[in-house]
């Protein structure tokens, strides 16, 4: 049995897990036929496994008070909203070696707002963790200058809403978790994704070709459900930890474990940056870790 006090990282570590072997394979179901706003929806189709879970923990009792629909829908349009913005205009329009790091950076609003509003505290040392943490996001999101966009700023705009919408998400899925169980939560994350489908099938170009086959939509179906469960476990993270410890220490690992699969599978060689993001990154998370440990503060 895990302790308590530990549950917040052994849901965070396997979110992190999910999420870094999504970010290493996300790429081929559309290098194969399958366009990113199809995969989209595959991505919200997904999230109902995961949400059938999660419901069945609660014994499917959902809250509709007024309070957890407006949270519910808040988290849920924050977080999809931000994914169908970064693939389909996004990164459509701008370069991705400067979109990544500036998305990356999305725990800094995370960790605002939980010290001003929730009064958030931890000590002296995950507080050195959270810095390297924030350091080694940016540098592991960069990837070489490959492309420069289509010459205006429009990009850049998309980028920041992304970077605003989902450090919001993350500190309203904290402050959900004081009044709903995980599992609603996770429902209404589940809903805001398919309610946001026909957008995604508007934007797609049905004239091309497409492919629906097991290395185009089935792929990006297995592919996806490693995202929807990483969310599902992120909801339970947030639940049992801090969310200015939570929220740097996935988004430092979750990248780390992409490159690292990227340089196996693919034998990409990461550049400097990449690399010493790496190790930033794997100094952040032990003292994370451990120092949530050594002297916790409530």
């Amino acid at each position: 049995m895990i302790k308590s006090s530990n549950k917040w990282l052994a849901y965070a570590l396997v979110t992190t897990l999910f999420w870094g072997i999504w970010g290493a394979l996300i790429e081929i179901p559309e290098k194969n036929g399958f366009p990113a706003t199809l995969g989209f929806s595959v991505w919200a189709i997904t999230m109902m496994i995961p949400a059938f879970f999660g419901l069945k923990s609660i014994n499917w009792r959902i809250r509709f008070s007024r309070k957890s629909i407006i949270l519910g829908l808040i988290i849920g349009f924050a977080g999809a909203g931000g994914q169908l913005i970064l693939f389909t205009n996004a990164l459509s329009l701008g370069p991705a070696y400067l979109i990544f790091p500036i998305i990356s950076l999305s725990p800094t609003i995370t960790i605002l707002l939980s010290l001003i509003i929730l009064k958030e505290r931890t000590n002296w040392i995950v507080w050195f963790g959270i810095i390297l943490a924030l350091i080694a996001i940016p540098l592991l999101s960069y990837v070489e200058k490959n492309a420069t966009g289509s010459g205006n700023l429009l990009w850049l705009l998309f980028a920041l809403i992304v970077f605003i919408a989902w450090g919001v998400q993350a500190f309203f899925i904290k402050l959900a978790n004081e009044t709903m169980k995980a599992g609603e939560i996770f429902f209404y994350m589940m809903i805001t994704g398919v309610l946001l489908i026909p957008v995604a099938l508007l934007m797609t170009d049905f004239n091309v070709e497409i492919n629906y086959g097991f290395k185009g939509m089935y792929l990006a179906g297995i592919i996806q459900l490693l995202n929807a469960l990483g969310a599902l476990f992120l909801v339970y993270a947030f639940k049992y930890g801090k969310a200015i410890v939570v929220s740097p220490l996935t988004n430092a690992a979750a990248p780390l474990i992409t490159v690292l699969l990227s340089l196996i599978l693919y034998r990409h060689i990461p550049n400097a940056y990449v690399i010493g993001g790496i190790i930033v990154a794997l100094m952040a998370t032990f003292i994370i870790a451990v120092g949530e440990e050594v002297r916790p503060v409530k």
